[in-house]
């Protein structure tokens, strides 16, 4: 059956084709389109179906009809049937890298469709090593009763090799360190598929951007990629002040604290550096920071080495010190390796420790984990998707703590296995100039026979569920859903109206499950060198009430250089 186009105009002005399709197939119909490119595009995939049917060599004729109408004719010609389609002078390894079956050149009928493939097969394996103009065609062709055999002949074309590699903007990336980070390296082979890859991995670097489009020029057999990239400023400085209820003291308010420093792409090398600190109530604090270097010893890995500590008032202080090995893949894929020493110990034993609630522990694991980004831009992206997902898996040893009762470890298991996943997929939807949409659906699972409070995540806050206190919530198994509708008024600058809503489960303090939510309002707006960020926001669950009174206002500024 033939494809049928049907074009919904927007413009005034109007195409009316009516076609007819005469010989060993007979069909008729009319359809608008809304230009002669379109009539152009339809005709080629009306001539497409016919050769995958069989009529080779189809007749058409066009007829303006007025300034508005064409009619075109089309005479199918005769129905052929492959007979035989020879190799030719095609080696068997170029074959076998193609995916090519070789029974396709026994005596058989052959279809277009599979020419097509084997083709395109063929070519694609060609100009990925080194051969981006070779080309395929059909020699000794020959007819007998409206059957074809022919034979392929196969023209590699000079061999082309990189060259090295331009960057044309102003930024300062190290153009070697780029060179190998896009795996595009002086005399190897042209690849059209690293050219391909090569822009995907520059979308997904946030420190660069493009300042036009890129080049690629073929010159005495070597091939240059031309890329105009600037500097984009992402370096920043952030801090956050909290202003919330003393809840400790039951009146006055509580100041609470955040700092973070992110330094990227330092000395043009792609090296990372982060820093965050967080006072999230009277007694609390957090550190963390982080350290990548990509590429390490010439290789394609990257390595990230970071350390974290959390101190909760006075009951405990945990430390977290990771080392990952990541590898970049194909179409916007991160692959990474990681051991991880986890370790928590009791600050001090008073009457409000409750064992085994919080207890002292090591735990080593080793994991893997996995992101793909299908966003529009990485930095500030306006559409798209972006998922990870993160899985480890090692021994826990629960230390016996000399200032407890020995017989409160008789029923315990020292030493037992201990897992965990965690994930999350976010949304970026931009309906318009002036409308967009966030969403993402956020969770985790932790599993092991002897939990401990200090074990388990930390959720709530402005980058979880907002409405709550920073690390408000404790739980071994969690899900939450953040929605947000934004209206842009600048590039990057948005109102913002959002609903958090979560379920959490902790059964290491024996609670019912809290199915936690959130409503609020606020704003970004950029400046000259930031971002101002505020957020209101009221949250509801089983240990706070969604209240006026118990509502959390964030505000800050993110300086970027």
């Amino acid at each position: 059956m033939l494809l049928l186009i049907q074009f919904n105009l927007l413009a005034q002005d109007r195409l009316w084709v009516k076609y007819q399709v005469s010989g060993d197939l007979s069909r008729q119909d009319t359809l608008t389109l809304g230009s002669e490119h379109e009539l152009e595009q339809f005709q080629a995939e009306l001539l497409g179906e016919l050769h995958q049917m069989g009529f080779l060599i189809p007749q058409l004729a066009k007829e303006a009809v007025g300034k508005d109408s064409t009619i075109l004719f089309i005479q199918t010609g005769k129905k052929y049937e492959w007979y035989q389609l020879n190799q030719g002078n095609l080696e068997d390894a170029l074959l076998v890298k193609a995916g090519v079956d070789a029974r396709l050149f026994a005596k058989r009928q052959f279809n277009y469709s599979e020419l097509s493939r084997v083709f395109e097969r063929v070519l694609d394996v060609s100009e990925n090593e080194g051969f981006p103009f070779a080309s395929v065609k059909l020699e000794n062709v020959t007819e007998e009763d409206q059957k074809i055999a022919a034979e392929l002949f196969y023209e590699s074309g000079p061999f082309i090799s990189f060259d090295t590699l331009k960057v044309t903007g102003n930024s300062k990336i190290n153009e070697k360190f780029l060179s190998k980070y896009l795996q595009i390296m002086p005399a190897t082979p042209f690849s059209q598929k690293k050219i391909d890859n090569s822009i995907r991995q520059i979308n997904a670097l946030p420190y660069l951007r493009w300042a036009g489009e890129p080049e690629l020029s073929f010159q005495n057999e070597e091939a240059t990629l031309y890329l105009p990239l600037d500097d984009r400023k992402i370096n920043s400085i952030d801090g956050i002040i909290g202003f919330l209820p003393n809840e400790l003291e039951g009146s006055g308010l509580l100041i609470t604290g955040q700092f973070d420093l992110l330094l990227y792409n330092v000395a043009g090398r792609g090296r990372n550096y982060e820093l965050h600190w967080q006072r999230f109530n009277q007694f609390s604090q957090s550190l963390q920071v982080s350290a990548l270097e990509p590429l390490v010893l010439g290789s394609n890995l990257d390595v990230q080495a970071s350390f974290s500590l959390l101190k909760e008032d006075s009951t405990f202080l945990n430390r977290d010190f990771r080392l990952d090995f990541g590898y970049r893949l194909e179409r916007g894929g991160y692959l990474r390796f990681f051991t991880r020493r986890q370790a928590g110990d009791l600050l001090g034993v008073t009457e409000n420790i409750r064992f085994p609630e919080v207890g002292d522990f090591r735990f080593n694991n080793y994991g893997l984990g996995f992101e793909k980004s299908w966003l529009d831009d990485i930095f500030f992206p306006r559409r798209g998707t972006f998922g990870k997902l993160e899985f480890a898996i090692g021994n826990k040893n629960i230390l016996l703590n000399t200032a407890l009762p020995a017989e409160l470890y008789e029923d315990l298991d020292l030493r037992s296995l201990q897992y965990y996943v965690q994930g999350s997929l976010e949304k970026y939807i931009y309906k318009n100039i002036n409308w967009g949409l966030y969403s993402r659906l956020t969770g985790g699972l932790m599993e092991n026979p002897n939990l401990f409070v200090n074990d388990l995540y930390r959720l709530g806050g402005l980058r979880s569920i907002r409405g709550f206190n920073e690390n408000f919530f404790f739980a071994n198994n969690y899900v939450y859903f953040n929605f947000e509708p934004r209206y842009y008024f600048d590039t990057y600058s948005y109102f913002m109206i959002f609903a958090d809503v979560g379920r959490l489960e902790n059964r290491v303090q024996d609670l019912p499950v809290d199915f936690p939510y959130a409503l609020g309002l606020g704003f970004s707006l950029e400046t000259g060198n930031g971002i101002f960020n505020f957020i209101y926001a009221l949250g509801g669950s089983n240990a706070q009430d969604f209240a006026l009174n118990l509502s959390k206002i964030h505000f800050g500024y993110t300086g970027r250089f």
